[in-house]
């Protein structure tokens, strides 16, 4: 996006148009219909009281007591309904971008998870950076600007129909010379101005998620950067991308003062040219010098009325790129994200994993892939997790361990063969790096059923499983809240999600690597109480002893090949490997 044309137009009316004509639109169109009303009556009192004010210029002038006392009694009522009708209308129009706000909001968010399009956002070569800035910042510009320019708008309609009746019986000309001067005002703006206002804009909204961005990863990493005592390069890293915002704004700012020179220049003939177009018939007799005032006020009512858009224009170009911005965002959440391909050829996009609905977990013929499909990780596997047993997959680094999990997860679904899995509710991932979500310890120990109800014994039991007995003691019970990543080392966060298995009790576990930061002891404890519960599991990792709580392993090798081990000779292997000189 590199200019302000229609293309914003279809862009703003592709957001918009769900909301007026969705399941809320009659309330919004209520409240709408409602501030337009209180404009309407803003704007016929804004015509009584720029009368007055020439009437009391006249009565002045003419040393009119009486007309003068008369008038500042009209001025006063007027403005006792002035105030509360300007107050009305300011409330129903920021209630009703609120309003908006909170339906797209959600309408986002509900696409943003679903089919974890969230997901597929961050793992697919994509040009649209910083989703959380523009569902916080962009939505929130979105709805508040919209109203603002379109009550602008109507605004500006309702004040050039009531103030032009004024202008015209004043003075003719006035309203014909207004016109062309507004129109070659507006025209020679948008077209030397629009083209590098809008990029600079756009680029700004995305130099400044950036630098924010990068900040926030300082405090999500703080530990790992104290370790490495990284200080130096992320404090470079953060200067260069505060430096590009400061070079776009100074850029910004160039072109800001050259529309400013114009503006304030443009703007400066309405204020004087009433007063010469009147003057010979003051200077006549013919009029009262109160319409000076009169006309001069109804002119520049109207002016500023119909150049809204030189008015405007820095921040229509600022609203026009988040426009553009929430636009492709909401583009890339509506597509099917289960379908979307990056970058492969047309005749590889068709190869697609197949997943079926059973009630068993099992792959056949599954050659994996990448997902831009230029690398085959797996060919042909076929096998099954029988019930109530668990299986352990194996293998050097890169050879598509991990990648697996992410088929049967149905977060990839490049290659070909078949997946049988039952439905989510039947299975409980555990990912290789703990997640502990914002919320409670009793939050925690449920994620991501938090709907169900367990008592405190039960989850005091769990802990206890896990070798976190003293947990809610320690915090101040399960209702405390903390940020958990923070408190707790790598180790209790493993064991605490091991947890999650214990309480929710799935009829299937995948476990990538769950307890690598645990000791032997610990590991052997949780997989024994994970086999208690009878769920059925499969368990990615790299220690040879794990063979031991696993009754069968499948071991995946660099050159795409597999095959089934019993664990006894595996760990006879491993163990004569490890003895080897």
């Amino acid at each position: 996006m590199d200019r302000l044309n229609f293309k914003v137009f279809q862009q703003f009316w592709a957001i918009a148009k769900s909301y007026w004509f969705g399941d809320e639109k009659w309330q919004a169109r209520g409240l709408l219909l409602g501030v337009v009303l209180f404009l309407l009556a803003y704007t016929g009192l804004s015509v009584v009281l720029n009368n007055k004010r020439g009437v009391l210029i006249s009565a002045l002038s003419a040393r009119d007591e009486p007309r003068f006392w008369q008038t500042v009694t009209i001025f006063i009522a007027v403005l006792v309904l002035y105030a509360p009708l300007l107050a009305g209308y300011r409330y129903l129009r920021d209630r009703l971008s609120l309003q908006w706000r909170r339906w797209l909001t959600n309408r986002f968010l509900e696409n943003y998870f679903s089919n974890r399009a969230y997901y597929h956002l961050n793992t697919s070569n994509t040009e649209i950076d910083n989703p959380d800035q523009r569902i916080a910042e962009d939505v929130r510009s979105f709805t508040q600007e919209s109203l603002t320019f379109l009550l602008v708008l109507v605004e500006s309609v309702l004040s050039v129909i009531a103030f032009s009746g004024v202008l015209w019986g004043i003075s003719q000309p006035l309203v014909f010379f207004l016109v062309l001067y507004a129109l070659v005002g507006t025209i020679v703006t948008t077209v030397v101005f629009g083209k590098p206002l809008v990029r600079l804009n756009f680029e700004q909204l995305k130099k400044e998620a950036d630098f924010r961005f990068s900040l926030v990863r300082i405090r999500e990493n703080a530990e790992a950067i104290a370790f490495y005592r990284g200080e130096e390069r992320e404090s470079q890293q953060i200067q260069h991308r505060f430096l590009e915002v400061f070079d776009n704004v100074k850029r910004l700012l160039l072109w800001e003062l050259n529309l400013n020179v114009l503006t304030n220049a443009y703007e400066f003939i309405p204020f004087v040219l009433p007063a010469l177009v009147v003057a010979p018939a003051i200077f006549a007799g013919e009029m009262e010098v109160g319409k000076v005032t009169e006309a001069q006020g109804a002119f520049v009512r109207v002016f500023f009325s119909l150049n809204v858009v030189v008015a405007r224009f820095q921040a229509l170009t600022t609203f026009g790129a988040g426009i553009n911005r929430l636009y492709t965002f909401a583009e890339f959440l509506e597509k099917p994200q289960d379908n979307q391909t990056v970058d492969a050829p047309d005749s590889l996009t068709e190869a697609t994993i197949q997943t079926v609905a059973a009630d068993r977990v099992a792959v056949e013929h599954l050659t994996l892939e990448t997902p831009n499909h230029q690398r085959t990780l797996i060919e042909n596997l076929s096998v099954e997790l029988q019930a109530g047993q668990g299986l352990l997959v194996m293998g050097p680094s890169g050879c598509g361990k991990s990648s697996l999990l992410r088929a049967i997860a149905g977060l990839w679904n490049t290659g070909r063969g078949t997946i049988l899995r039952p439905g989510p509710d039947q299975i409980l991932f555990l990912p290789q790096r703990p997640y502990m979500v914002m919320g409670t310890l009793r939050d925690q120990l449920l994620y991501p059923n938090t709907h169900i109800q367990v008592d405190d014994q039960r989850l005091k039991q769990v802990l206890q499983q896990v070798n976190l007995a003293d947990l809610d003691e320690r915090f101040g019970g399960f209702e405390t809240e903390r940020d958990w990543a923070e408190v707790l080392s790598l180790g209790e966060q493993q064991r605490l999600t091991f947890a999650r298995l214990l309480v929710n009790q799935p009829k299937y576990a995948i476990l990538d690597e769950a307890t690598s930061a645990l000791d032997l002891d610990n590991e052997e404890k949780l997989y024994q109480h994970l086999q208690a519960i009878g769920t059925t599991f499969l368990s990615v990792g790299h220690r040879p002893n794990l063979a031991n709580h696993h009754q069968q392993v499948l071991q995946l090798s660099q050159d795409k090949t597999w095959q089934i081990r019993q664990p006894l000779i595996f760990r006879q292997e491993q163990l004569e490997l490890i003895e080897l000189p």
